[in-house]
């Protein structure tokens, strides 16, 4: 008896929540696609989440990273922090994710089995978000130094900048 009245509560919400919830995502996206990464910013305050570049970003991307062009478009992303447009582009170790500031990683661990005393892990075993520099110690993997600044919100501060 409570298995079925479970099952028709499931059944409610997927008829009759799932939907509103979807269309309140939807309308909060279009309010979001009308307004310029400034009006966004300065009306969310903190959004954590790095949204792919707009077309009306090109010249501050040009003149803050030297870029240009679809390139610049497709790996430049921007957040807001404080009610201002962060923008940060993607490289070959340069992550505009949130850094990775755990002091353990399984995979690194598991490496370091086979090279028990390496001084040097490598960024395609820790990932490139991670704060530290890694080394294995008699096959476990310890964190070093810092590779970076982080800022409030968890970002790297070095390859984020804010748009004036």
């Amino acid at each position: 008896m409570k298995q079925e009245k479970d099952s028709r509560l499931r059944k409610a919400f997927v008829l009759v929540l799932l939907p509103s919830c979807i269309m309140s995502a939807a309308r909060l996206d279009a309010a979001w696609a009308d307004e310029t990464p400034h009006q966004y910013c300065a009306r969310i305050g903190n959004d954590d989440l790095p949204r792919q570049a707009t077309p009306a970003l090109a010249g501050p991307i040009r003149r803050l990273f030297g870029i240009s062009g679809k390139y610049a478009l497709e790996t430049t992303y921007y957040r807001c922090a404080g009610g201002h447009v962060m923008l940060c582009t993607v490289g070959a170790n340069l992550s505009c994710g949130k850094a990775d500031t755990r002091t353990a990683l399984p995979a690194a661990t598991e490496w370091c089995q086979t090279n028990r005393n390496s001084d040097f892990i490598p960024m395609a075993v820790t990932g490139h978000d991670t704060l530290y520099v890694w080394r294995c110690v008699d096959g476990v993997a310890k964190p070093g130094d810092k590779v970076g600044q982080i800022d409030e919100r968890g970002f790297f501060s070095e390859n984020w900048k804010e748009l004036k």
